[in-house]
């Protein structure tokens, strides 16, 4: 076992892979419903987070066409507080994903390993992953599992990562409309009730992931699935101690109407000292 920092690198183990096309695969970086994320090195020798996905993905050719396509688009996304998709291979037996390593815990364990955030900590996290769901929405895609495991605190600050990739292996007929891809506790109200999905999905997400940050846990708490989705669409979020500007740009966020949250954009001009103007515009 490595320690880079604050990262725990395993070993790799013997059903594990030594290399990925060019990817030299040096050791495990953690596994996720998606499938197995790995440390690897590129040909110049460049560190980079090669994810090897479930094996569905490979048998699959519908999965395989949209997954290429939503890595394209992905690929087009700025270089603001993202972690960039770099390369793709879903020829073979092994479908990978490779993208930017960035060396540094996930807000997820950062929180449950120091606490909440608070301050300046919190305002430049909520800049941040702004910032980076704005970048992408320009791209014209929606990130669909926007949550804090998705957020790294890399040692330039925070950045997002697997965006586009949880529309790209959801299953056919479920990516315009219905429940999207994605963690429960995050998940707005529309794709909980066979509404439109959205942009303005991913703002929720945005607003609860915030909540969690400032909290340790996500705006309509972390019970069983049925007790969340209930609250979701029924209650009102606990914000917990969020104050001033924040508080009110989140509860915005966190609107069971679509049409009432702020886009992307506007909560970066707003955390960036514009007023938070009522009522906001609709999501494009």
């Amino acid at each position: 076992m490595l320690c880079r920092g604050v990262i725990v690198v395993q070993p790799l183990s013997a059903e594990d892979p030594q290399r990925l096309g060019p990817f030299e695969l040096t050791g495990r970086l953690g596994e996720g419903g998606q499938g197995v994320v790995y440390l690897g090195q590129g040909p110049a020798g460049e560190q980079v987070a090669v994810k090897l996905l479930h094996h569905g993905l490979a048998s699959d050719p519908d999965a395989r066409t949209r997954f290429l396509r939503e890595v394209s688009v992905a690929q087009r996304v700025a270089r603001f507080c993202t972690a960039p998709v770099l390369h793709a291979d879903l020829a073979g037996s092994q479908p990978y994903i490779v993208s930017e390593y960035v060396p540094g815990l996930s807000l997820r364990q950062l929180v449950d390993k120091e606490g909440p955030r608070r301050g300046a900590a919190l305002e430049r996290l909520a800049i941040s992953t702004a910032t980076a769901l704005s970048a992408i929405h320009r791209a014209g895609i929606l990130h669909r599992d926007f949550k804090p495991a998705n957020v790294l605190m890399g040692p330039e600050g925070p950045v997002v990562i697997d965006f586009g990739i949880a529309r790209a292996l959801d299953s056919p007929g479920m990516t315009a409309t219905g429940m999207a891809m994605g963690t429960p506790s995050y998940l707005a109200p529309e794709q909980l009730s066979e509404g439109e999905v959205t942009a303005a999905a991913d703002v929720f997400a945005w607003g609860v992931t915030m909540v969690f940050a400032a909290t340790g846990r996500p705006a309509f708490g972390a019970d069983s699935i049925a007790v969340v989705m209930n609250r979701i669409l029924t209650m009102e979020p606990e914000l917990g101690g969020l104050e001033g500007q924040l508080r009110l740009l989140v509860a915005a966020c966190l609107s069971k109407d679509p049409s009432r949250r702020p886009t992307a954009e506007e909560l970066v001009s707003h955390l960036m000292g514009a007023t938070l103007a009522s009522p906001v515009r609709r999501q494009a």
